[in-house]
């Protein structure tokens, strides 16, 4: 069973006429309060609905990298981090956080370069042992994941990033060992994969807000869905079907 280590976000923004981001993103404008109920909880939405802001703004707040990386990674390639942040209030439980880890997947190489760069010991020792820039990208979240996640509070943005679809089936089994072990986890993604968690709470954000759904309602799911059982419809109505070919030279 998990631990919620954090039980609740408030934002103590009040909206203006003069907002700017990420104020003026509607979930984030919309948001008062938001509890956390269960050990695996996710942020679902079309790209720009405030799901990276949200998460990464809770990240920083805990006092994690805004970059990636946990409590102990002190670099910054370039501040772009909003200040969400500063605006949010955490609900902490009597759970003490033995291990942290923000992991974002468009800045994951600046993480690893970071440790990379430290002298003394073995940075990678928590990632395998071996240093994660001799493998892919994919291998390298991959190692990550396998030997990364222990007991605490890990928010994931996007994981399925170059996970193939059974590494990602993995990362399910990847998810429940951190679970067992007592960790809470918060996660942004687009995958109806790794969506797939049992029991987990979902929170779409949209340009209506903030509202919980379940699996089989989300969007993600239905549009998978749709897809994989009318690809040829699909390919129709996109026009993907050339009706007069054209020689190309």
């Amino acid at each position: 069973m998990g631990c919620l280590y954090i039980s609740e976000i408030i934002n103590t923004h009040t909206p203006t006429a003069g907002d700017a981001y990420p104020f003026t993103i509607p979930a984030i404008r919309g948001l008062k309060s938001l509890k956390f109920t269960s050990a695996v909880t996710y942020f679902i939405g079309e790209n720009g609905s405030g799901k990276s802001t949200l998460l990464e703004a809770i990240a920083v707040k805990l006092g994690m990298n805004a970059e990636g990386g946990s409590r102990n990674f002190n670099f910054s390639t370039k501040e772009t981090h909003s200040n969400l942040y500063e605006e949010l209030r955490i609900a902490k439980t009597p759970y003490r956080l033995s291990d942290t880890f923000f992991y974002r997947a468009e800045s994951f190489y600046n993480a690893i370069s970071y440790l990379d760069s430290l002298e003394g010991g073995n940075p990678f020792f928590s990632y395998g042992g071996k240093n994660l820039h001799e493998f892919s990208h994919g291998e390298g979240m991959v190692r990550f994941f396998e030997n990364r996640l222990e007991q605490g509070l890990y928010i994931f943005d996007e994981p399925e990033a170059a996970l193939s679809y059974q590494n990602q089936l993995r990362f399910l089994l990847w998810m429940k060992s951190a679970v067992d072990s007592g960790s809470q986890l918060i996660i942004s993604t687009h995958s109806p994969v790794v969506l797939a968690y049992p029991d987990a709470v979902i929170y779409h954000l949209s340009e209506s807000g903030l509202q919980r759904t379940a699996y089989r309602d989300s969007y993600i799911y239905n549009d998978m869905y749709s897809f994989v059982n009318n690809v040829p419809l699909i390919q129709k109505e996109l026009g993907l079907f050339d009706t007069h070919p054209v020689e190309r030279t």
